[in-house]
């Protein structure tokens, strides 16, 4: 229904916003199992069923139009064992069935101080850790590392999703 009349823009607008407050948020500790992905708990894994049961999951995730970013300073155990015990406790609002609709989930997105430090030591490009310290002058920048893991180029994208409905 796009188009450049700001009426209609502004109804398709609204359409979403009471689509999102009509759907019940739950835990991706419910949906997943749902939709056909088991969540053993980390210590029932070892590290090559761990690594499996994890690219599992993110595909499971993306089907649920869940995208994870900025994961390459964690472990494959450390990613599960965070997923598992914390994001797929959390309630969330997803719309599977609306390829438009996507959850983004970033790591070091927080905002927190932890979150901050990763972020530059690992993410950051030079333009945006000397942004950082021309707003914050005082900040003791950590010097950058190249993250030890490299998972996020193969992570699937919601730009890659289709209309295809999954549930």
């Amino acid at each position: 229904m796009s188009t450049d009349d700001p009426d209609d823009l502004k109804d398709e607008f609204w359409d979403r916003v009471a689509d999102f407050e009509d759907q019940e948020p739950r835990s991706l500790f419910a949906m997943l199992p749902q939709s056909g992905v088991s969540l053993p708990p980390p210590d029932a894994l070892d590290d090559a069923q761990l690594t499996v049961k994890l690219w599992e999951v993110i595909n499971g995730l993306a089907l649920l139009g869940v995208f994870l970013h900025n994961t390459n300073h964690l472990s494959d155990r450390e990613l599960y064992v965070y997923l598992w015990s914390e994001m797929f406790r959390e309630e969330i609002v997803l719309m599977p069935e609306n390829s438009a609709y996507a959850y983004h989930f970033d790591l070091v997105g927080s905002g927190n101080e932890e979150d901050t430090r990763l972020y530059l030591k690992y993410y950051a490009g030079e333009e945006d850790r000397w942004r950082w310290l021309e707003d914050w002058p005082s900040y003791r920048l950590p010097e950058h590392e190249d993250p030890p893991y490299d998972r996020d180029r193969r992570l699937p994208q919601a730009e890659d999703r289709t209309d295809d409905p999954i549930m």
